[in-house]
């Protein structure tokens, strides 16, 4: 193992411990805003992985962009499903519109 690949492994291991510190710790009211504010992360993600993906050479990237493309379109749209689900419960109910009768012509 090299170092420069030890030292990749430790930083995406301590990001990760982080990562969940950081989404534990934050209260349910918040969750929609943090929600918003991730999938315009993830948006950025996806331009980053469609770059990638054009760039490659071997099928390997080929294939491995692929996947990343595929991974972060389905969590971008999976994110905003979500938000708009929980955005829904905020509104209010709207009343029944009450049926019109029908004018009879004679």
């Amino acid at each position: 193992m090299t170092n420069e690949l030890l030292n990749e492994l430790t930083i995406f291991v301590l990001a990760v411990f982080v990562g969940f510190e950081v989404i534990s710790k934050v209260p349910t009211i918040l969750h929609t805003p943090l929600m918003s504010g991730t999938n315009a992360i993830h948006g950025i993600i996806l331009v980053g992985a469609i770059l990638i993906a054009a760039g490659a050479d071997s099928p390997v990237t080929i294939v491995l962009g692929l996947v990343a493309v595929t991974l972060a379109t389905t969590n971008v749209v999976g994110g905003f499903v979500v938000t708009d689900r929980m955005l829904e419960m905020f509104k209010g109910r709207q009343p029944a519109q009450q049926a019109r009768p029908e004018t009879v012509k004679k």
